[in-house]
């Protein structure tokens, strides 16, 4: 990076820092008007107590889940890596112990989980992946085996489920709809393919998760050969790093998340989706419930899978692709301690959000977009006046005020003092979005 560029980028963390703690006052007031109107708790009828094992303890999702567990009487450990100790879900009453572990990437990752299951005394671990922890976790959950329960997908079904080429196969296989989709491990087979005689439009996706170039749905073909030459070999195409070419699909997008155990669905939710979504709303689509079900039994699958979809404008659903893993959507089943039952229990009842009840929204990500965009502004603040904070919570406040006064300003740090561009502060995730980051 040029010196030009380090300036810029330690003064936009620099600025986003003050930002942050410039709402301090605020947070303190909605914090306090949170604990002031608290109702009491539900009574949660007694059973076994479990110790459950939380990993991925910066993400919201984890929290929620977090905070289940604990309703429902059990005892939790949450754990995440060096670079997001402060977490601010590490302060909430619902985690009982905190533990860091290495980087998913580090070869003592498992072993430190392993480590991390006999001194706590873990019964079952509930991974809540990123993109790039979720195989990394079902090869660690091998190592764990006879030690605790895993509710994930194991090594081989993750694999394939996270390969959109290979998704598209075994969706295909079990008679369930997709769009047409071509691996592609050289940029000339893009060149090669016969737009003429399909048309498309089409789009390529990384089969790798890059978190910049996720949400580049430039339609191909270009207006001439020599644009779409030109946009395919920016692209780092290669056998190392497959993309695929998916039939672009119109209509409207839905997302889902599901947790499934031995091939039944057992924690529902369905929502709209848009690209930077942060906002859920459970909405009832039998279709695609039924598309899901088919394929958790289908397959026996065990573990959380989060689907999305294309609705044409002639109703025909297609899956687009599936992310093994937990689905932010889970925020609407907060204060729903009987989701610990359908993570915990193969005879459990099934488990999804009312119908009509409050959507989820991240605060500070609704205020900065209306900012941003004044236009969006009227419908932000009806979603703040009828919906649920994701992560503000009277009976539970630290995490609130943590997650903006010192997790994501920890991060921002750290970034300002290497010089380190970003492009987005997630707090849902609670991490920057940044090139090449994970």
């Amino acid at each position: 990076m040029t010196l030009v560029a380090t300036t810029a980028a330690r003064a936009r963390s620099l600025a986003a820092i003050a930002l942050l703690e410039a709402t301090l006052p605020i947070n303190l007031a909605l914090v306090g008007a949170a604990v002031l109107r608290r109702g009491s708790r539900p009574a949660v009828p007694g059973g076994e107590r479990r110790t459950v094992l939380v990993s991925g303890g910066k993400m919201t999702k984890a929290l929620v889940l977090a905070r289940l567990f604990h309703a429902a009487g059990h005892r939790v450990v949450l754990v995440e890596t060096a670079r997001y100790r402060l977490t601010g879900h590490r302060f909430s009453n619902a985690v009982d112990a905190f533990h860091v572990v290495p980087d998913l990437t580090s070869p003592d990752y498992a072993d430190a989980l392993l480590r991390i299951v006999k001194e706590e005394g873990v019964d079952v671990w509930v991974p809540v992946s990123s993109p790039a922890s979720s195989l990394p976790e079902a090869q660690a959950a091998e190592l764990l085996d006879g030690h605790c329960e895993v509710v994930h997908l194991d090594t081989d079904a993750l694999r394939r489920v996270d390969d959109k080429h290979a998704f598209a196969e075994m969706a295909a296989a079990v008679g369930l709809p997709v769009p047409a989709t071509h691996r592609i491990t050289d940029p000339r087979q893009v060149l090669d393919f016969d737009f003429a005689a399909h048309p498309g439009p089409w789009v390529l996706k990384s089969i790798p998760y890059d978190p910049v170039r996720r949400l580049d749905l430039t339609p191909l073909p270009r207006p001439t050969p020599a644009e779409t030459a030109a946009f395919v070999r920016d692209l780092p195409i290669s056998p190392e790093q497959p993309w695929i070419l998916q039939e672009l699909l119109a209509g409207t997008e839905w997302c889902t998340h599901g947790t499934a155990r031995d091939g039944r669905l057992l924690v529902w939710a369905c929502c709209r989706s848009s690209a930077w979504q942060l906002t859920y709303e459970q909405v009832e689509h039998p279709v695609i419930r039924d598309w899901v079900e088919r394929f958790v039994a289908a397959y026996g699958l065990t573990g959380q899978v989060s689907f999305d979809f294309m609705e044409a404008s002639d109703g025909t659903v297609r899956a687009i692709e599936c992310n093994p893993r937990t689905h932010s959507a889970i925020t609407l089943l907060a204060g729903r301690p009987e989701v610990a039952a359908a993570y915990l229990d193969d005879d459990a009842d099934p488990v999804e959000p009312p119908l009509g009840g409050r959507p989820t929204y991240w605060l500070h990500h609704e205020l900065w977009q209306a900012l941003r965009h004044p236009s969006t502004a009227p419908g932000r603040l009806r979603t703040i006046a009828r919906g649920t904070e994701a992560v503000l919570d009277g009976h539970d406040p630290l995490p609130f005020l943590a997650l903006h006064h010192l997790h994501l300003p920890s991060l921002l740090l750290a970034n300002l003092r290497a010089g380190r561009p970003w492009l987005k502060v997630d707090v849902n995730i609670g991490k920057l979005v940044e090139p090449a980051g994970d």
